[in-house]
Formats: C-alpha cells, sequence, structure tokens
C-alpha cells in the first residue's frame, strides 16, 4: 500500500529537503542582513536600510519557518487524532506577518520619510559610499543566490512529479515553508536589482529622491509577497481541499483496494503539508453480518492509513441506492 506511486507527493522524514531549505535560506539571509546593516550605517542609504529590514525579516521568518517544521512534523497523538501538521501553516502565517511589518512596513516608512525630507530640501547632502553599496549588495546577491538554487531544484523536482509549471507548484504545494522561501528568495533577489537601481539612479543624478523611491519599491514588493504567503496559509488553515489529480489518486487508492466494491463519497482535505484527512463511504465485498463488517472497516482505515500521506482515514458503509463515485 501507499508510498510515492500511489499518492505521489510523499511526506518527508524529519523534515527531508525542506528542512534543508530553510537552513541555507537561514544561514544566508543571516550573513546578509549584517553586511547590509553595516553598509546602512555607514552610508545612510535608504535603499540599504530597506535592504537590511528586509533581510532582518527573511532571516526571523527562516527561524519561524524552522519551528513550522518542527512542529508541523510531530506524530499524532490522543490530543491530536490528525496530527500537527496545521501548525507548520501557523507559523508559516506568522513568519509571513512579520515580513510584512519587519520587511514591508520599514521599508515604506523609511522610504517614505526620506522622500518627504527630500522634497522639502532637508535631506543629508552628503554623497554616500557607493562602493560599499554596490559592494555589499553584489555579495548579497551571491549568497541569495546560493539559497534560491536550493530552493529551485527543490520546487523543479516537485513540480516535474506532478506534471506542472514551477509557479502552478509553488502556488498549490502543501509545503508552506518550501512555497516561503521559494517566494522570498525571489523577491529578495529583485529587491537587490532595485535597491542597486535606486543607488545608482542616486550617483548618476545626485538627486537622493531616486534612493528614497528604491525603499518605497522594496517595501511595495515585499508587502505583495508577504500578503499573498498570508492568503495561502489562512486557506490552509481554514481547510484546503486537494487538487483533482491526487483526489483521483487517492479515489483509485481506496476503490482499488481488495475488500472494496465501490466507493459513493469520498472527501479529502489538507491537515499539514503532504498529509490529508480521508473520509470516504465504501460498499466492501461479500455480504457478512455487522459486526464482522465493522471490523474489515476498521482494518481497512488502519491499511489506508499505513500510506505516508494519509494522516487519518474515517470510512462509512455507502447505502445501496448511492451512485459509485467515476473513476478518472
Amino acid at each position: 500500500m501507499g508510498g510515492e506511486q500511489e499518492t505521489g507527493e510523499p511526506r518527508p522524514a524529519g523534515g527531508g529537503e525542506s528542512l534543508l531549505t530553510v537552513v541555507v535560506a537561514l544561514v544566508a539571509n543571516a550573513l546578509i542582513a549584517v553586511a547590509k546593516s553595516v553598509a546602512a550605517a555607514l552610508t545612510g542609504s535608504a535603499s540599504m536600510v530597506a535592504e537590511a529590514a528586509h533581510s532582518w525579516a527573511d532571516t526571523g521568518n527562516e527561524v519561524a519557518l524552522l519551528v513550522a517544521e518542527r512542529r508541523g512534523s510531530r506524530p499524532r497523538d490522543a490530543a491530536r487524532p490528525r496530527g500537527y501538521g496545521r501548525s507548520a501553516y501557523l507559523w508559516s502565517l506568522v513568519a509571513a506577518f512579520g515580513l510584512f511589518t519587519a520587511g514591508s512596513v520599514v521599508s515604506l516608512w523609511h522610504g517614505g520619510t526620506e522622500l518627504w525630507a527630500d522634497l522639502q530640501g532637508e535631506a543629508e547632502t552628503e554623497a554616500p559610499a557607493y562602493t560599499l553599496n554596490y559592494v555589499v549588495l553584489a555579495v548579497a546577491f551571491l549568497l541569495e543566490g546560493a539559497s534560491f538554487l536550493q530552493a529551485l531544484r527543490q520546487v523543479r523536482r516537485e513540480s516535474r512529479r506532478w506534471h506542472l509549471r514551477p509557479l502552478a507548484f509553488v502556488y498549490r504545494t502543501s509545503d508552506p515553508t518550501l512555497r516561503a522561501v521559494f517566494l522570498e528568495d525571489s523577491s529578495a533577489l529583485l529587491g537587490l536589482l532595485l535597491a542597486g537601481a535606486g543607488v545608482a539612479a542616486h550617483q548618476a543624478t545626485g538627486d537622493p529622491v531616486w534612493d528614497a523611491l528604491g525603499s518605497i519599491a522594496v517595501g511595495l514588493l515585499l508587502g505583495l509577497v508577504a500578503l499573498f504567503l498570508i492568503r495561502r496559509n489562512m486557506d490552509y488553515l481554514l481547510g484546503e481541499a486537494v487538487p483533482p489529480v491526487l483526489r483521483g489518486r487517492l479515489l483509485d487508492l481506496v476503490a482499488g483496494h481488495r475488500t472494496v466494491a465501490r466507493v459513493t463519497y469520498l472527501h479529502v482535505e489538507y491537515v499539514g503539508p503532504r498529509r490529508v484527512f480521508l473520509v470516504a463511504a465504501v460498499d466492501l465485498v461479500g455480504d457478512e453480518p455487522e459486526p464482522e463488517v465493522a471490523r474489515r472497516l476498521r482494518a481497512l482505515e488502519a491499511d489506508l492509513e499505513r500510506d505516508p500521506m494519509i494522516e487519518d482515514a474515517v470510512l462509512t458503509l455507502a447505502a445501496p441506492e448511492e451512485a459509485s463515485l467515476p473513476r478518472g
């Protein structure tokens, strides 16, 4: 029973590759945050302040995502019969909110205050150390790129399994840590380009307004990514239905069992990364007394739960007049 060939989205043991992806992102963002903070303090660049806030927010987010990986992978017990998987979405929601407040809001506020000061003629006239900014941005791009490549490799590998484009997989995957790291790293690389453009425009024109606009652009970018992550984590906390292709595979898994004659009802929803709660109405093979049928149903539930993806299975008997579900 079960495994990768049936459901296509096996549950990784101990966090698997997603844990590695988060750790790589955490180390990269911590190093980048320190470098950007030093550059921001020495140069006073609004774009560098925004980028420093971005990286510190990302570093805090990775810590929350590590907690999500550890809490979400705990096995179910009497207190949580469907496991602790949804805690991964809760901690990922905390991380996304942190990205919004510590990243987006800080960047927008700092950029806005700098822009207002520039327009009022109150900005400092001393030119920033452009070379230092460029060096830090270049090093950050390399470190951020290494983290992004790790996330991209995982996304491509898993999207091929589902025959989806990588971005479609990022939207649909039940793994909140992979989605968060991929989008945060993507936005970080784009944010570095925006910050670099702001610094370069400031250098070329001598007008600090461009630096402030770079900070505002980074803030808007982070806000959009954070709001998207918040929305997707809320979807899973409220009970996200599985995609049709996975529902079809799970229907085949139940209907193809040696003791099942037909399936008339199937409900499947995510209760964690790569984990589902399955409810089905089935007609069993044979015509046995009620006590034996009850034992066979319990045995079938236990058999289905051996699949790495099925956290909990609840089965009931189908009524004779109910139509069988079509299998595609």
